[in-house]
């Protein structure tokens, strides 16, 4: 997998952070979807917070 395919990224307010490897399925999101791909209307799964609030983890 590519770093781009890879990238994670943290949720500022909480800390939780994104990685499209393991993804989110107990809440639908199967791994290998990158934080782009991730619907519109995603949210946080710990606190909420809009996918704006994410900042990429370097």
């Amino acid at each position: 997998m590519s770093n781009v395919e890879s990238t994670k990224y943290r949720c500022r307010p909480c800390g939780y952070v994104y990685d499209p490897e393991k993804g989110v399925p107990e809440y639908g999101i199967e791994p290998g979807i990158k934080f782009e791909d991730l619907p519109d209307d995603w949210v946080c799964p710990k606190c909420a917070a809009s996918r704006w609030m994410f900042e990429k983890v370097e």
